[in-house]
């Protein structure tokens, strides 16, 4: 399908504004709900984004320093480039710009600095890409889906999402950021550093910077992707020759 199609990348009709797709809050933040539960089947379970690395290396062994790694990732690394992602995905799903949405999906893909987050990202794509498909289709996101029937960046995949049920970007952004932080945390407790309530302290005190994260980059395009996470970029890369793993990443 290319962007040619129905003059904007939609089938014979115009194309929508996001303010035409938005409903009501309520829909988008039970829709929310459901997508980034961890009941919905995208296996980020298996996944540690680094984390376990980083507690073999000692740079994470406790409450306090599971925060600090978890606050600078999201602001200097991969949270602010997903946030930033996800909402470029929902500005040209919205306004079926579809070759648009191919090459930030493509570029998205290829900023994963290494072979096991470029794999986090894509498999839990992918699979909620087609989760959404089967549960939640409708034509808008089955025209995604035909724009994305390969790898799929898990930020690119909800974002477009988003779009074609008409949740808010910023919205959608704050609230993945807040799941990815809840599933970062949970693999903390496995991993044995801190306790249970030790990490839901974490996630509270995460959460505003999520939102903040979120609002910050909305205005931002994919020019203005940066990465400043060097240590945890390091650390994945080491990861794959790590005598015991419980994650993938």
């Amino acid at each position: 399908m290319s962007g040619a199609e129905g003059g904007n990348g939609c089938r014979d009709k115009p194309g929508m504004t996001v303010k035409d797709l938005s409903r009501s809050r309520g829909t988008a933040v039970t829709t929310l709900l459901a997508w980034l539960s961890p009941a919905f089947p995208v296996g980020g379970y298996a996944y540690s984004h680094g984390l376990e690395q980083a507690v073999e290396d000692g740079d994470v062994k406790d409450e306090a320093s599971l925060e600090a790694w978890l606050a600078d990732a999201m602001a200097l690394g991969f949270g602010r480039n997903d946030a930033i992602l996800l909402q470029a995905a929902h500005r040209a799903a919205a306004a079926c710009d579809v070759a648009s949405l191919a090459a930030i999906n493509e570029l998205a893909l290829a900023f994963a600095p290494t072979k096991e987050l470029h794999l986090e990202t894509s498999q839990q794509g992918r699979s909620f890409l087609d989760a959404a498909l089967a549960a939640w289709s409708n034509e808008r996101l089955t025209e995604i889906g035909e724009a994305l029937d390969g790898p799929v960046a898990y930020p690119v995949a909800v974002g477009a999402a988003a779009a074609a049920h008409g949740v808010p970007a910023a919205e959608a952004a704050a609230a993945f950021l807040v799941a990815i932080a809840q599933a970062l945390v949970s693999a903390g407790v496995r991993l044995a550093p801190i306790g249970q309530t030790s990490g839901a302290r974490i996630v509270g005190r995460i959460a505003p910077l999520a939102r903040e994260i979120a609002e910050e980059t909305a205005s931002l395009a994919v020019d203005d992707l940066a990465n400043a996470t060097f240590r945890l970029d390091l650390g994945s890369a080491r990861h794959e020759t790590q005598y015991t793993r419980l994650f993938r990443s």
